[in-house]
Order: C-alpha cells, then structure tokens, then sequence
C-alpha cells in the first residue's frame, strides 16, 4: 500500500485530518461507519495518477479528527456541512473538482452536491442512494432486517461496551454482514485506531443518535428534516455504484435503474455482481476502472 501525505484542515468548527495524494484540482472522498479514509486506498493513488489532488478525510468522530462539541448527536445537514467546509478549505474545487463518497459519506454528498454545485464538476457515490429512493426502502420487511442496528445503537447506557466487547467483535461481524467473505482484517485495524478512545467512539454512535430517535423517526416531521438536508437533486453527472452483495442496503435493478433521474445529465447506475458494501477494498481493481472509465467518459 502506498504511503499517504498527511494533513489537516480547519473546516465546520473541527479540525479534520487526511490522508492525501497527489496534484492538481480536488478530489474529495469522503467515508462512512463503521470504516476509515483508508477504505480509499486503492483509489487515491489511480486518481492521483490520473491527475487529481485526492484528499480522503478523517470524518467527523473518527481520530485523530477532533472531537466536536456536540458529540451525542451529529445530523445529516451537520455531514453536508462538513463536506462544503471542506472543500472551501481545501481549495482546487470548481468543475474539474470530484466529489467521491460512501455510506454517510454518500450521504453528505447528495446534499453537498445539491446544495454547492459549484464546488465540483462530478460526483461518484457509492451504496447509499439518493433520499427518496432511500426513503422508499425504509419501511420494506427486508431493509428494517438490514437496518436492524438503527434501533440496537439506540441503547445508550450499554451499546458502548457491546461495540468495544471481545475487540470490536460486533463491528467484524457488521463487515461481515455487509461484505460477505471479504477478509476485513487490515480495515478492522485503522477502524480501532479511530474509535478506541470514547470520545470519538460515541461522536460515530452520535450519526445513528441523530437520525434515529425512535420518538421520532419515520414521522412527517423528520422526514421534511432529512429532506431539507439531503433530498435534493445534484446537477453533477454521478456515477452510482451499489454491489448485489450489500448487506446494509438493499437495491433492485429497478431503483439503480432510476437513481440518474437524482442527478445531471451523462450520469450512470450500476449494480454490481458479486460485491457487497465496502467493494472499494473488495474488489479495487474493477471498481477503480469503473470510475476512471466514468471520469474519462464525462472529461
């Protein structure tokens, strides 16, 4: 694995720190739960080869990002805010500028992309779709399953030491769950490096605190907040990419058919056979090409 530069950047009342490669216009990619920027990288150096500045945050909770103020609870506008920030901060955005993210990542960026246009020209997203069709997978049988642990993080006077226990047993066996028979053991290390002090640790539980009041999740009122935040359609041509294999969110062919409908002109959709949430570390190679073969095509 390549050695990253290493940085930080004041943004959104946080120091954020990354990894980062490279020159030229910006690249922001952007991470999720339970995971690190270092699920990117197998793609920071192909898109510094390919002549981008690729900056891959540490984000909000996860060290040695700081620990924000309000660490209990971390909502869905805090993510987009935290993306535009960033960008600003970073410079090099404008339309030669990406916009890359995965699982809250993505969903930081459907509102950061909606909300900024002007900060990047192209968006690639991975596994989380955008809020309507989201929305509409919510209530089915098969994604409250999948979802399951919306409702477990909830248990706040134990849900700490249920992460923690055995090592972080819990988290393997959601990389498990979401990335059937990839071997997750190096993605487990940084993960620990991130969330072994509790600060940080109940700033990551703090995404699923903020989303997931059950007084209130599901009703009127929150989904008009989740819609403010992040329901807009992006302008950028994307490229959406979810894996048959994601055991964290569900999609069809159909609902892949008509995420495009979500975003510019020249954008794409496509699910892939055979990966499941994480494919940017199960299967670089071919994820790699297919973003590089999106970058080419809409260059």
């Amino acid at each position: 694995m390549s050695d990253f530069e290493r940085g930080s950047v004041d943004a959104n009342g946080i120091t954020f720190h990354y990894l980062a490669a490279g020159q030229g216009p910006l690249a922001l990619c952007m991470h999720g739960f339970p995971d690190s920027p270092y699920t990117y990288r197998y793609l920071l150096p192909a898109l510094a080869d390919a002549g981008y500045r690729v900056v891959a945050p540490f984000g909000r909770g996860f060290a040695p990002t700081t620990v924000p103020p309000d660490r209990h609870h971390v909502h869905t506008s805090t993510m987009v805010a935290d993306q535009i920030a960033l960008a600003g901060a970073l410079g090099g955005t404008g339309p030669e500028a990406l916009l890359i993210a995965h699982d809250w990542g993505a969903v930081g960026a459907w509102g950061a992309g909606s909300r900024a246009p002007e900060l990047w020209g192209r968006c690639v997203i991975l596994n989380i779709p955008p809020f309507g069709i989201f929305g509409e997978n919510l209530g089915t049988y098969e994604q409250v399953k999948k979802s399951f642990y919306f409702w477990y993080f909830q248990m706040q006077r134990v849900i700490e030491d249920a992460i923690t226990a055995d090592d972080f047993a819990f988290v393997r066996n959601i990389w498990g769950d979401w990335s059937p028979g990839y071997e997750a053991s190096e993605d487990l290390g940084y993960l620990r490096d991130c969330l072994a002090d509790p600060a940080h640790l109940q700033t990551a539980l703090g995404y699923y605190w903020g989303q997931f009041d059950p007084t209130r999740f599901g009703s009127p009122g929150w989904a008009a907040e989740q819609e403010a935040a992040w329901g807009g359609d992006i302008p950028q041509p994307t490229l959406y990419l979810h894996g048959t294999n994601d055991g964290c969110h569900g999609m069809d062919e159909e609902k892949t058919r008509r995420v495009p409908d979500h975003a510019g002109k020249g954008s794409e959709a496509e699910l892939i056979s055979g990966v499941g949430h994480f494919m940017l570390v199960e299967k670089p190679d071919e994820i790699n090409e297919r973003i590089l073969g999106f970058l080419q095509r809409t260059g």
